[in-house]
């Protein structure tokens, strides 16, 4: 440490039991994240507040600090006044991705990914070989420019439908889907969060550090192509030959229809007991629900005591409901002795979904939500972590990325998946098309891209990319691709607040000297090492953190301390940031490191371990291969 930084550093006045203190909070925040003992964005905002309680992090730095300071003091004390804790609201990196999440909103409301995808379906089911060359090429470039969550969401469904119809099996295109949107993120620097926090962070730090639109495109470039190589050969063997949820049952024995029945004034059923009625002894068809002045009885169908005009749903095969009125299962008469009158019948449709992130149902059971009651659909079957479930699951509670396997009416499934608690798995999600607006939102994208470019070439002057994606954003705004509320609802706030909360994290960690303290002893531990190895080393342990919590989490934690054991080496800072920059979106062999793997995980009917088998070679060779180009690409 220089002796004007130490100088500057004095205002702070941390001390040992703050450092130490700080220590056991980053465990304590990663032992969460591994638990999930709460909402990672939580834990975050919760770091967040607890270093300002200890007084590591301030919630603003006194001018009086300055007193004294002179030269390069003065000036590192006025680079670290970005340590107040409220500064991180401001910072670029959350707004960036904010405003990313609005263009990529902008793409799909104007129909232009809805056009890639189409025009995928039409021509990719030709051959397996044909639709995963085709896919894989086609997500990799659209998550170079946008949000890969949203690309991945719309093309499940397109794969799902074609693997259905052509018999494929989905388990062998799902995690290829997902690995293709994580390396087209390493494109670009707006291609994943994580590249646009850990360039923020090297900014604050030093504007020469930061990262340029296309600097980590040749990297970017490559690793598309080792994964492409990859999962058409040595990938293609390792990958499980697994059913989807909606296969476990067979299409001819699933099909079944709803009848709704209403009782008369002179039916039998009055004042008796469901449980003890005849309607309960049917063997080929069952009583679902009961609807009584609009409202579906709460209390369950054993209590339940009939009254006049209530209306009982009743599910079977179309045969065995026809034969309802030849008295097939009812010992007491037929329905109109009943008094069962007004029968009417629909068919009853199978569609799978999957827990969205911001779901609402998420963290809670079946049984407390009083699903088939409120929603009118009945659960078949739950895909959780590499089992499906067809029996006792209605106790488990609910969690982003669980699949169901929904049954019921065709309209009352519509009004379920427009409720967005559900990502529709069965057929593409419709939204209402902006295609007029299409060219728009495209120019805003293309105007991105140039701006971006011609900046990093110095063919104009340098303008942040906060700058550029404000100004992107606001424009899909004024042309209409995309209304405020549908840009409010696009972006995925736990993801920003996560960021927000590690920014703070990350901080302390810089300005209290604990991410000097780790590289000095880094250094130590690895001296005479090639600085290559270390490299590497870095690389491998962004990847390694990566698997088990978030990737913007270990890109603002590893960031500052790569810094720090550039610095203390004398090395290029940037050879560290772009090994954690990569090796934080190397996730391939946990469905739990990236969003994207979680999505396929219950989609494709996969187990943990299926992604382990699948995804833990291409990790080693991207590991490899990181480790030659980097101190290439960015020499020590």
């Amino acid at each position: 440490m220089g002796r004007g930084e130490s100088q500057s550093r004095q205002f702070f006045m941390v001390e040992t039991w703050q450092q130490i203190a700080l220590g056991v909070l980053v465990l304590l925040v990663f032992t969460s994240f591994i638990k999930e003992w709460v909402s990672p964005e939580i834990v975050a905002l919760g770091a967040l507040v607890s270093c300002v309680l200890i007084g590591v992090l301030p919630i603003a730095v006194p001018a009086s600090s300055l007193d004294g300071l002179q030269g390069e003091a003065l000036a590192e004390a006025l680079r670290m006044f970005n340590a107040d804790a409220l500064r991180v609201f401001a910072h670029p990196a959350p707004i960036t991705v904010a405003c990313m999440f609005i263009l990529s909103a902008a793409l799909e409301r104007t129909g232009v990914i809805e056009i890639l995808g189409n025009w995928f379906e039409r021509t990719a089911g030709k051959s397996p070989t044909r639709m995963l060359v085709m896919m894989i090429l086609i997500v990799a470039g659209l998550s170079a420019f946008m949000n890969n969550t949203p690309v991945v969401v719309v093309f499940l469904p397109i794969v799902l439908g074609i693997c259905r119809r052509k018999d494929w099996r989905a388990s062998k295109y799902l995690i290829p889907l997902s690995y293709a949107a994580i390396v087209g993120g390493t494109i670009t620097i707006i291609g994943t969060s994580t590249n646009l926090v850990a360039s923020g962070i090297a900014a604050d730090y030093d504007p020469d550090y930061a990262f340029g639109f296309f600097d980590v495109t040749p990297l970017g470039i490559v690793f598309v192509a080792v994964t492409f190589v990859y999962l058409l050969t040595i990938g293609q063997k390792l990958l499980p030959d697994r059913v989807t949820l909606a296969a476990l049952i067979d299409s001819k024995d699933s099909r079944e229809f709803i009848t709704r029945a209403f009782v008369s004034e002179k039916s039998p059923l009055i004042g008796q007991n469901f449980i003890e009625s005849s309607l309960k002894k049917m063997k080929k068809a069952r009583v679902i629900d009961v609807v009584r002045d609009g409202n579906r009885v709460q209390q369950g169908l054993n209590k339940v005591v009939f009254e006049e005009g209530d209306e009982i749903i009743i599910k079977g095969r179309l045969g065995d409901l026809m034969g309802l009125s030849d008295q097939d299962g009812i010992t007491q008469g037929t329905p109109d002795q009943l008094g069962l009158e007004d029968v009417r019948t629909e068919s009853a449709v199978m569609m799978e979904g999957i827990i969205g992130p911001d779901s609402s149902l998420a963290g809670k059971s079946l049984k407390e939500l009083n699903f088939r009651q409120r929603y009118g659909v009945i659960i078949a079957a739950v895909h959780r972590r590499g089992r499906n479930l067809r029996e006792k699951f209605e106790d488990v509670k609910l969690a982003f990325g669980d699949t169901l396997l929904v049954q019921g009416p065709a309209r009352r499934m519509q009004q379920l998946f427009d409720l967005k608690d559900f990502i529709n798995l069965s057929e593409p999600k419709e939204i209402a098309i902006r295609s007029k607006k299409a060219p728009f939102a495209i120019a805003a994208i293309l105007a991105f891209m140039v701006v971006g470019l011609l900046s990093g070439i110095n063919v104009i002057p340098a303008i942040p990319i906060v700058q550029v994606a404000l100004c992107a954003a606001v424009f899909v705004l004024l042309t209409g691709c995309i209304d405020p509320s549908e840009a409010y609802q696009s972006i995925e706030w736990k993801v920003l607040f996560l960021i927000i909360g590690m920014l703070g994290l990350g901080q302390a960690l810089q300005y209290s000297g604990v991410a000097e303290l780790l590289a000095n002893k880094v250094v130590h531990a690895t001296e005479g090492m090639d600085p290559r190895i270390l490299v590497a080393l870095v690389y491998l342990l962004a990847a390694v953190m990566t698997e088990m919590v978030s990737n913007n989490a270990v890109a603002v934690l590893l960031t500052p301390i790569g810094i720090m054991v550039g610095l203390e080496l004398e090395l290029n800072p940037k050879t560290f940031i772009a090994a954690v920059m990569f090796g934080s979106s190397a996730s391939f062999a946990t469905p739990i490191g990236y969003q994207t793997n979680t999505f396929v995980y219950g989609a494709g009917g996969y187990k943990f371990g299926d992604f382990f088998r699948a995804g833990f070679p291409l990790a080693v060779i991207l590991w490899i291969v990181a480790s030659l180009l980097i101190p290439v690409i960015w020499p020590l």
